[in-house]
């Protein structure tokens, strides 16, 4: 499906910028061990994130990508994982290959950028800014600055209404069915990433309007700047 140029774009952070499971794991299995309950592996958490931390942590404590934990074992988790995490968001997790030289090709081409999460505030910032990409934002949409997240549309047009920008002239980019579901939802256009979290899932069934394995190809794929 081919793509029209958009105003503004918007990309996730977890999964489609950088891989941050190898903090999460490492957080996850520290959390655990506090708990006195089995280490889960990174292999296991890869499949488990993209809804936020509080989400991760209850699928941590069932070992499952579905169920609830039990409520108080959960209350006590909860601050031990968010303890743990703040100290250890970055040291571990890359930058996925062409987000760096795709940031700079988006912006070189008049592009206005933000990046919009389900991840905490308190951790997205810095991690950005750790990875030396903060600043590459106008705005940043994290899962706890509005009362609802992604897969609603509320995130997206948020960032839209802040920036001055129609939905239909805005694009979304992200990398699992929440994304998809959101950019849908506000009428932005879709393009996914092959790698990333989607519990297992191919992207691509999804029905995104493109795929692609690096972010520096996106300006490749959307028509030029009218002259």
């Amino acid at each position: 499906m081919s793509l029209k140029r958009p105003a503004m774009i918007l990309i996730d952070l977890d999964g489609t910028l950088i891989d941050s499971v190898p903090d999460l794991a490492w957080s996850v299995d520290a959390m655990m061990r506090e708990l006195g309950l089995p280490e889960r592996g990174e292999a296991a958490v890869r499949n488990w994130v993209g809804n936020g931390v509080e989400r991760l942590v209850q699928r941590a404590l069932v070992n499952d990508l579905d169920g609830e934990p039990d409520p108080e074992l959960y209350q006590r988790a909860l601050p031990v994982f968010m303890r743990i995490y703040q100290e250890n968001t970055a040291g571990r997790s890359p930058l996925y290959p062409g987000v760096r030289e795709g940031l700079d090709r988006l912006q070189a081409e008049g592009y206005r950028l933000g990046c919009v999460t389900n991840k905490a505030g308190c951790f997205t910032r810095p991690l950005l800014a750790e990875k030396g990409i903060l600043d590459d934002f106008e705005i940043v949409v994290a899962g706890d600055d509005l009362e609802k997240k992604k897969p609603d549309p509320e995130p997206l047009w948020h960032a839209a209404r802040e920036l001055g920008v129609k939905p239909e002239d805005s694009l979304m980019v992200g990398d699992s069915k929440s994304d998809v579901k959101a950019a849908r939802a506000a009428g932005f256009q879709i393009v996914c990433m092959t790698y990333g979290y989607n519990h297992g899932d191919d992207i691509r069934d999804q029905n995104p309007d493109a795929v692609l394995d690096r972010l520096d190809e996106l300006p490749a794929r959307l028509p030029a700047r009218a002259a």
